[in-house]
């Protein structure tokens, strides 16, 4: 918040955030929020990256959904929290319709090989 509250004394015409919320209380997050949608309302233009969408969304106007870089989804804030099946289809961490573990392994270390610490 204090990083916040520094790049505000410039008079910034766009703030960046990214992960805002992270790491904050749950009341913390809600005064945080509170102050960011004033902010919005008085003109300033930012790009908050974040993980919890449904507390973002309320006071954006787009919202641009990321998938390795390539745009997976591009709408105005209220279309998107408004269609749950959308939210969940950018916004969860589950695996894809058709990906199979192939394509994202999970490795395990193979006890036989790993070096052992002399005793």
């Amino acid at each position: 918040m204090l990083a916040i509250g520094r790049a505000l004394v410039l008079n910034p015409r766009l703030l960046l955030l990214d992960e805002p919320t992270e790491g904050l209380a749950p009341i913390i997050v809600d005064e945080l929020l509170a102050a960011l949608r004033e902010l919005s309302r008085s003109g300033l233009s930012m790009i908050i990256v974040e993980q919890k969408p449904k507390k973002i969304l309320p006071f954006t106007d787009q919202a641009i959904v990321l998938d390795r870089g390539a745009i997976a989804h591009a709408a105005p804030s209220a279309d998107l929290l408004a269609d749950p099946a959308a939210l969940d289809a950018h916004l969860t961490a589950t695996k894809k319709a058709g990906q199979s573990d192939q394509q994202n392994p999970i490795v395990t270390p193979d006890p036989t090989t790993m070096a052992r610490r002399p005793d």
